[in-house]
């Protein structure tokens, strides 16, 4: 018997956001049936499901395929978020502090307090570790989200979280406490959240799939999303 197909898209879910994350599944789902590609109608929100054997879409973070996940699902290429300073695809973090914190280079803040949203987790916990040095998880505070993480900052918590652009720029529109934080520096450009599909799959039409989704979606989703386009990464980007 042949399981139905399951899609997630868990990466930038906010419930503020979920309308447009909802519509732009919707374009995704009809232009991956269009090629014959099994799509289920509705998101999934119960779970990653990045393993599942009928998975048609997901999207996850570049630290999950580095530890491991490359071996079981088939990267697609990832959606351009527009961030500046990043190649089409990439994506960095911001090192946040509260807006009376003066410190700005990496360096003075070595020794600060941090927050982390999981350590499977590039933009939260892989980048700031690249940014601050060699850090023990168990001397941060994990909040499993980066916007946790923010209000973990903004509440005397932790002193510096590694928030990626994409959580910044929701946080910014829609999270209150993110008023009280600063960017103190930003992080190098790495390869960005990619979309994947299930293991041993010919990554060409669903490529072909969400390029055309993400181009025809209404402007208005592309807008609250912060869709710029599709970048055709590779598993060879997602090399460190």
């Amino acid at each position: 018997m042949t399981a139905d197909p399951v899609a997630t898209l868990p990466m930038y879910d906010w419930p503020e956001v979920r309308d447009h994350t909802n519509a732009l599944w919707a374009g995704l789902r009809d232009a991956l049936r269009a090629r014959g590609l099994a799509a289920p109608e509705a998101l999934s929100r119960d779970a990653m499901h990045w393993t599942a054997p009928a998975l048609a879409l997901s999207q996850t973070c570049a630290l999950p395929l580095q530890l491991g996940l490359s071996q079981r699902v088939t990267l697609i290429g990832a959606p351009d978020y527009g961030h500046p300073a990043c190649p089409p695809g990439y994506y960095r973090s911001a090192l946040v502090v509260r807006a009376d914190d003066r410190r700005e280079a990496a360096e003075e803040l070595a020794a600060a307090r941090f927050a982390y949203n999981s350590t499977d987790s590039q933009s939260g916990w892989g980048a700031l570790v690249a940014a601050l040095g060699r850090l023990d998880p168990d001397q941060g505070l994990a909040t499993g989200a980066h916007r946790d993480s923010v209000r973990a900052v903004a509440a005397g918590k932790a002193e510096v979280a590694a928030i990626d652009a994409q959580s910044w720029r929701l946080a910014l529109a829609w999270e209150p406490s993110a008023a009280q934080l600063r960017v103190a520096g930003w992080t190098r450009p790495t390869p960005g959240t990619p979309f994947v599909t299930a293991g041993g799959r010919d990554p060409a039409p669903f490529a072909a799939a969400c390029a055309e989704a993400i181009a025809t979606v209404a402007p208005p989703v592309r807008a609250a999303l912060g869709l710029a386009g599709f970048a055709a990464l590779t598993p060879a980007h997602y090399v460190d």
